[in-house]
């Protein structure tokens, strides 16, 4: 999987780049649909920041963003974000192969 990373106002080390590879490598392994990974680190006066964009086929995008103290933080805030889209995503899709009929109200006549 590709990931791009982007940094905004400041300036991020290698070792933390090196961490939102091994990150969306980990996120990666729980869609078996994902694409491509962004993650773009940001910093304001008062947090850092850090959003995963997490591309999947089917144009579907999921975007998980966490603010923390440092750039470390966000990045595992985001991570928990993106984690529990896709772990409701993928238990959603597991439901509806499992029972069909549950979906549709059944018809009484």
């Amino acid at each position: 999987m590709r990931t791009t990373i982007s940094v905004r106002h400041c300036e991020v080390s290698e070792a933390l780049r090196e961490r939102a590879v091994a990150v969306t490598a980990r996120l990666a392994q729980l869609s078996p649909h994902a694409l491509g990974a962004t993650v773009v680190y940001d910093m304001s006066p008062t947090a850092h920041t850090a959003e995963i964009r997490l591309h999947a086929r089917g144009r579907r995008m999921l975007v998980g963003m966490g603010k923390g103290v440092d750039h470390r933080s966000a990045l595992d805030r985001a991570e928990a974000k993106l984690r529990g889209q896709l772990v409701k995503a993928g238990h959603a899709r597991q439901q509806a192969r499992r029972s069909p009929a549950a979906r549709r109200p059944s018809r009484t006549t």
